[in-house]
């Protein structure tokens, strides 16, 4: 039976059967050394010259080996290995894999390698302990946050990838039907239709781990597809769900992260007016001391201006259409006047300078909703073409509700202190969209092109 590597410490003087991959080599002549990896850790083990193969293993082959497990002699401990106590005489081995040399070296933390060639061999990547660990550390993220909504009696919803194009801001990826040719899905740039529809439809209580996607020109630390933490609640007001999103922050920084510190609790709060007067941002770093790695300064940016003037002098939302404004300017909504002075319902969550959450509570009229794209000077006829959906199920006695969407790509990688989200994403794009390990985007076949009705015209 297989034993975790990390489990030697537990078994001195028993014979363990181990599986891994050849981390490290080291030929003395009649003894051969090797770190033996697996996803649990690393140890090191002993082959005499009664073990047949051993002389011909190589880096990152995969092996099956059974040894005794025995303690090493004092002065050859290695305090830097959890195992380094401990090492494996083998009696056995069996080689399961052979590699090729390898393309990068995965036994570095892999800063200073080449970003590109790290992703065209991003499995190989993937094995060296800070991405594995950042695994990890996302996988547990996403857990706690799965076990302390399902505590609040939150239900879990997966909504549509393939749905419709709408003017949301960002631009949409489109899929072509073939069986409605002409016609086109988009790819969502975030669930926020369907969990208000899910609102409608009495869930209460809604939340999801959601891909989201954005065809957005080159941007450092963004990618063309993300993760979303997405929450929706109904019969509430702001408060409610900022405090329910600060306690899961807290939370989350307490039961996983307890060598960080939160600067303040409760989280401060800052007007959009107040943060741009003081910081010159949305999304201020309010640190005291910047140097410390494990300080978070938590703080909420509330009261948004609804609207701001477009390059063509009309206007448009400032965060998304699907926002209330503040109860004491929904009249001037309604009337479609004093706008620049009507202010949003929209609160976003920072920490150490970076926005990881932002929402609001939504218009849940028909009217309301309707006004919004009326002053961005949208037409009846546009209006309905694009959105007849969305009012004609407010309706239908659709709840007061709100919600909020964190990043989680952004939030796990502020937390493991990683430079960007590509360092805790299993398989990221560059910034440029490209994935050099699929090669993709890629062209295809014309056969494809014509069973969809689509003729490619080259951009001069």
């Amino acid at each position: 039976m297989r034993t975790a590597i990390k489990d030697i410490v537990q078994n001195e003087g028993n014979e363990v059967e181990l599986y891994g991959w050849v981390h490290a080599r080291r030929d003395h002549g009649k003894l051969v050394f090797i770190d033996l990896r697996d996803r649990s850790g690393l140890a090191q083990i002993v082959f005499g010259p009664q073990v047949a193969g051993a002389k011909d293993l190589r880096l990152e082959y995969v092996v099956k080996l059974k040894g005794k497990v025995q303690t090493r002699p004092p002065k050859l401990v290695n305090e830097k290995m959890a195992t380094g106590k401990y090492e494996v005489s083998a009696t056995e081995l069996e080689i399961l894999n052979v590699s090729e040399a390898t393309p990068i070296p995965v036994d570095t933390d892999g800063y200073e390698l080449n970003e590109e060639t790290r992703l065209k061999y991003r499995y190989m990547d993937l094995r060296r302990e800070r991405l594995a660990k950042n695994l990890v550390a996302r996988h547990r993220v996403i857990k706690f946050i799965r076990d302390f909504l399902s505590e609040q009696e939150f239900i879990e919803v997966e909504t549509p990838i393939l749905s419709k194009s709408t003017p949301e801001g960002a631009r949409d990826y489109l899929v072509p039907s073939r069986i409605w040719n002409g016609k086109f899905y988009a790819l969502p740039q975030s669930p926020q239709q369907y969990k208000q529809l899910l609102m409608v439809a009495g869930v209460e209580k809604y939340f999801q781990i959601a891909r989201c996607f954005r065809d957005e020109d080159t941007r450092g630390d963004r990618q063309p597809e993300f993760t979303q933490l997405d929450l929706e609640m109904s019969f509430v007001e702001r408060e409610d769900v900022m405090q329910l999103n600060e306690d899961l922050l807290i939370a989350i920084v307490a039961k996983l992260y307890p060598q960080k510190k939160i600067q303040e609790v409760p989280f401060p709060r800052l007007s959009y007016q107040e943060a741009m007067e003081q910081y010159g941002t949305d999304r201020p770093d309010i640190r005291k001391d910047k140097n410390d790695p494990n300080l978070l300064a938590f703080c909420w940016v509330i009261d948004f201006p609804f609207f701001e003037k477009t390059d063509t002098g009309g206007w448009t939302f400032t965060h998304n259409p699907f926002s209330a404004p503040k109860p004491e300017h929904m009249a001037d909504l309604l009337a479609k006047k004093n706008i620049p002075g009507i202010l949003t319902t929209q609160y976003d969550v920072a920490m150490n300078g970076m926005e990881i959450g932002g929402g609001s509570i939504r218009n849940h009229t028909p009217a309301a909703l309707e006004a919004v794209f009326e002053v961005m000077g949208f037409e009846k006829e546009r209006i309905k073409a694009n959105f007849g959906h969305m009012l004609e199920a407010l309706g239908f006695g659709a709840p007061p509700h709100g919600g909020i969407a964190w990043g989680l790509d952004r939030f796990v990688s502020l937390l493991e202190n990683e430079p960007n989200i590509r360092e805790v994403i299993a398989f990221p794009k560059t910034g440029e969209g490209f994935d050099p390990m699929m090669v993709s985007p890629a062209e295809v076949e014309k056969k494809q092109l014509d069973e969809l009705g689509i003729e490619v015209k080259k951009k001069k």
